[in-house]
């Protein structure tokens, strides 16, 4: 190839790439409301949460929400990440409640409302538990792609292995990414994360116009992170 042409190629490749960055990030963040989603994760449900009440996809809308999807038999994964969870509840203070969290349940044999009830009394009061019948649980499985398998143990009980990701959604009910603590280097940087997917379509009318102990005057911060 001419050495007056390669690096025009390679230019070229790079704002190639570089253009299909951009537009794979602007539509996570909702500004191109127009564009189908690749891969799309969601979809209508409706399941019942801890105290009876009915739980649909529209309930996601106006707030950021992390979902979870376990089973309150499992040992040692999905307390954890329920725990996270409860951390960054905890750590965003009164901005929590602006904030949707539900632990979905794989397990719908085992898991009837009382006992997500009682399982969710050990984390943080914002997360709700969410179950149904096996034909409302397999449909939500499905919308958000989550792998979930029965898997029997030697004692003649089972076990249920399944997709382990807690799901970030924006305030539109649209997938933004997969959350995770570890990688946002704790849970007050992670309650900034949730946050800021509130900013990402339009400023909340409760961000007041200025916050004596934040950095700037425009709310990009809930006040108990700053």
């Amino acid at each position: 190839m001419d050495r007056t042409i390669r690096p025009l190629v390679i230019v070229a490749s790079f704002a190639a790439s570089l253009l299909v960055g951009l537009v794979i990030m602007l539509w996570a963040l909702g500004g191109l409301r127009g564009v189908t989603a690749p891969a799309a994760i969601g979809g209508p449900f409706q399941l019942t949460d801890q105290a009876g009440q009915t739980v649909t996809e529209k309930d996601l809308r106006g707030r950021p929400t992390l979902i979870f999807f376990g089973f309150t038999h499992c040992p040692d994964v999905c307390p954890t990440s329920l725990f996270e969870i409860s951390e960054v509840l905890k750590a965003m203070g009164k901005d929590a409640d602006r904030v949707n969290a539900f632990f979905v349940s794989v397990d719908p044999e085992r898991d009837t409302a009382a006992a997500m009830k009682d399982y969710l009394s050990s984390f943080d009061p914002h997360l709700k538990g969410l179950t149904g019948n096996p034909e409302s649980v397999a449909k939500v499985l499905s919308a958000y792609r989550v792998y979930s398998k029965k898997v029997p143990l030697k004692d003649g009980d089972y076990t249920m292995d399944h997709t382990a990701l807690i799901y970030l959604m924006d305030r539109d009910g649209q997938f933004v990414s997969p959350f995770n603590l570890k990688r946002t280097n704790g849970a007050r940087i992670g309650g900034r994360m949730v946050y800021k997917a509130v900013q990402f379509h339009q400023k909340s009318p409760a961000c007041p116009t200025s916050q004596p102990h934040c950095p700037t005057p425009d709310c990009p911060e809930p006040s108990s992170a700053c």
